[in-house]
């Protein structure tokens, strides 16, 4: 068939390039006219800071045929139930709310929304309707040690070293999906007389191939420095643009794992705290606007001082990662797809990074094209599904600083004016104002962030609709017994769920079939 596409080309290592060659050979490996290469320099190195998943992972590594256990054992993982926010509401050392990965009790009633306003005095939102911040308060894990692999008693997903992690990918790919992988410098591409890309140019032979993809990074060398497709620029309305990372050690060898990413808000930012088993990873993401360098440092040595007993933190050098806010106004042009940080980067808020690679490998796997000329309907879609999923994700981010009541640095100042605020964001907040965050408000059935995180956005920073509630009597009552099931069903769970560091040290020191921990299920 005249133009067919059978080779695919994936430029770049890292999550971003090993996830998506192994997305596409699990779902293609059984097709021999197509040949998978990914292509990466052995000079360049891969940022290594903790990293946080969505429970989507799950399902991507078991449609890889990875075994959890030895990703676990192999990437430093451990378990992530969602985000608990500390000092984002005022300021104030004691503020906290959670972002679980569970749907709120009764969600698809509608029923929460409804009730636990009469409850408001007692619990937050999410402690109301969910027993995951109970859980997370109290270092359980998702599941117990004889769950099965990829299953949950609740919901999870992970935080895993971003290092360790492209490594196992590299060699479960290469070595059990049948990806090829090449180590070579590329020093420019060859296309033919319609602009696609025919083949890429390295010190050695030419890499020829159909179909290419982009996973180089902020380089992105394909789509910026070939195609030099324009960058969409957010940094007017989500100001962070640096990062302070530095990799801390456990107080102690069984120091707690907390289940939740850390968020801590600062004075013209926050702090992102991720426990690994061996480590916790740390990051000051900044403005670099409103902070300067040194402040974002003695800001990040001021948290280690606090939160690591016997710790030094004048003595750490922290490593700076400058990013630009924002992404392509096309992902997918000619035969070149930007999948990564190479088709943009907000910040790591939210861990919307590695999702935003499973989603786009996925679309790309299922919607595969044949020929250039179905190539070209494929792209458009493509364009127009990703445009979409980065503006939602633009505006769920914002939210986090516009429901914020801190009014104590210009950076918090800022978020608030009204140009700021995408126009879609601040209409939803004009009907939030009498009505809660429903399906009605996000029409797409593959939602970035679904109504459930918007209620749990908005309901932890005290901000709810004031709308009258009917029989308020029966309403009253409805939500005593929506409250008691939540709150006997988190008891049970505390009673037979062990601690994150305990399933970790079982699934560490009790191995199953030694086959099982190469990777294959």
């Amino acid at each position: 068939m005249q133009g067919e596409i059978q080779q695919i080309i994936i430029l770049g290592g890292g999550a971003a390039g090993w996830l998506t060659a192994g997305i596409l050979a699990a779902q293609h490996q059984l097709n021999p006219a197509i040949r998978i290469t990914l292509v990466e320099s052995p000079d360049v190195k891969i940022l290594g800071v903790g990293e946080g998943t969505w429970p989507t992972m799950r399902d991507t590594l078991r449609k890889m045929g990875v075994s959890e256990t030895a990703f676990i054992r192999e990437c430093d993982a451990s378990f992530k139930q969602g985000t608990q926010f500390q000092s984002w509401v005022n300021g104030d050392d004691k503020d906290c709310y959670f972002h679980p990965f569970s749907l709120p009790q009764g969600h698809f009633d509608g029923l929460p929304t409804r009730y636990w306003p009469m409850l408001a005095d007692k619990l937050s939102f999410a402690e109301a309707v969910s027993t995951q911040p109970l859980l997370c308060q109290q270092f359980r894990a998702p599941k117990q040690p004889q769950t099965p692999e990829f299953a949950g008693v609740v919901n999870y997903g992970y935080h895993l070293d971003a290092v360790k992690f492209a490594d196992f990918l590299r060699r479960h790919c290469t070595e059990k999906l049948g990806v090829h992988h090449h180590y070579a410098h590329v020093t420019g591409v060859t296309v033919d007389e319609q602009e696609h890309i025919t083949a890429l140019q390295t010190l050695g032979e030419p890499i020829i191939g159909d179909l290419f993809i982009d996973c180089s990074g902020f380089q992105a060398q394909l789509i910026h420095q070939h195609y030099h497709i324009p960058f969409h620029d957010l940094r007017h309305v989500l100001f962070n643009d640096s990062a302070m990372v530095w990799q801390q050690t456990h107080d102690t060898e069984n120091s707690s794992l907390a289940s939740a990413t850390i968020s801590t808000a600062q004075a013209a930012g926050w702090i992102w705290d991720i426990a690994l088993p061996t480590r916790r990873g740390l990051g000051y993401v900044y403005a670099s606007e409103h902070l300067s360098d040194e402040q974002a440092a003695a800001g990040l040595q001021d948290y280690i001082r606090k939160h690591f007993a016997g710790s030094d933190p004048e003595s750490i050098t922290p490593r700076k990662i400058s990013f630009n806010p924002g992404y392509r106004t096309k992902f997918w042009h000619r035969n070149c797809i930007a999948i990564g940080t190479s088709a943009g980067f907000i910040e790591p808020l939210e861990a919307s990074a590695l999702v935003l690679i499973e989603l786009s490998a996925s679309y790309l796997s299922q919607q595969l094209p044949r020929t250039r000329e179905q190539m070209n309907i494929v792209a458009k879609r493509f364009n127009e599904v990703f445009q979409y999923r980065w503006q939602r994700i633009t505006e769920f981010l914002k939210l986090h600083y516009v429901a914020s009541q801190r009014r104590d640095h210009d950076y918090w100042l800022a978020h608030q004016m009204p140009d700021s605020i995408p126009e879609a964001l601040r209409e939803n907040l004009l009907l939030w104002q009498h009505n809660t965050p429903s399906r009605f408000d996000f029409p797409h059935a593959e939602e970035v962030f679904p109504a459930a995180s918007y209620q749990y956005i908005l309901y932890g920073m005290g901000v709810h609709a004031n709308t009258p509630v009917p029989n308020q009597t029966m309403q009253r009552s409805l939500a005593e017994q929506y409250l008691k099931q939540t709150l006997e069903l988190g008891q049970k769970q505390l009673q037979y769920l062990p601690s994150n560091r305990e399933l970790l040290a079982h699934i560490h020191h009790h191995a199953t079939d030694p086959q099982r921990l190469q990777g294959i299920t």
